[in-house]
């Protein structure tokens, strides 16, 4: 995409404007009103932007999240099609792990199925090639966070701010995809013990299978095909439950076992 000077401008401020929020961790107004609330490449612009300083900085991507999977939250953004994130190691907590409540920004968790891919995804892929490339599925926990004040976030909101991506931690049981019916499974996570969000596979875009083939799609077409070793997250099974400090997340998936996690 060949921006014009004005629309770089934009870009760049935006993308400053972020990665200040998140060194400060203080809050900006939504972003869409220097970007537009529809300028999806330009969103994804500014995460790339911002991406790249981070690895200049020295961190290493670990793999993708995808967002927006209920087709509910879709329509309420007025959109029709999910976004993505990249993950980095250094926002993996161990299973059973503390994360520090003052490294976050407007936090919330959700549950998710995470698979491990085991083979590059380039070139036509459908979903027999997805099916083969996944190494193992696991349970986890997503914390989502975001720079933009209130969650007053639209498409081009979150897009740019790195998929509202902050934290993951993964379940310990590494399953093979053929043991589990992934749009039937249930989810069930508790917060400081009482069950706080609830949810079934199918809310991940009928089959969580079907935004990682999304994903898988997209990336190659974009030239950053998913490659071995990578992580993804696929979608929230449930809705996303508010963090406080001192509270403890854990997460039930049939047929992944659990996931946990403690904010100190």
């Amino acid at each position: 995409m060949i921006y014009s000077q004005s629309e770089m401008n934009h870009i760049n401020q935006v993308a400053q404007l972020l990665w200040n929020s998140n060194a400060n961790k203080s809050t900006v107004a939504p972003v869409r009103a220097i970007i537009t609330a529809t300028d999806i490449e330009a969103a994804y612009a500014v995460q790339q932007i911002n991406i790249q300083k981070r690895i200049e900085n020295g961190e290493r991507v670990v793999g993708k999240k995808i967002g927006l999977t209920s087709f509910a939250v879709q329509k309420q953004l007025g959109v029709d099609q999910p976004d993505y994130g990249i993950l980095f190691e250094s926002m993996q907590i161990e299973n059973g792990g503390n994360l520090t409540y003052t490294d976050l920004m407007q936090p919330k968790a959700e549950a998710e199925i995470a698979f491990k891919i085991g083979k590059d995804l380039d070139g036509d892929i459908d979903i027999t090639d997805l099916i083969d490339a996944i190494e193992y599925v696991s349970a986890s926990i997503e914390i989502v966070g975001s720079r933009v004040e209130n969650w007053d976030i639209r498409i081009t909101d979150t897009i740019a701010d790195n998929a509202s991506a902050s934290h993951f931690v993964l379940g310990k049981n590494k399953v093979h995809i053929d043991e589990l019916d992934l749009p039937n499974c249930t989810m069930s996570m508790t917060k400081n013990g009482e069950i706080a969000s609830e949810g079934i596979g199918s809310a991940c875009m009928d089959n969580p299978l079907n935004a990682a083939l999304w994903l898988a799609r997209v990336m190659a077409k974009n030239g950053t095909p998913l490659r071995a070793g990578e992580i993804l997250l696929s979608g929230a099974l449930g809705p996303m439950v508010p963090i406080e400090k001192g509270d403890h997340f854990e997460a039930s998936i049939q047929g992944l076992g659990s996931v946990n996690i403690q904010i100190t």
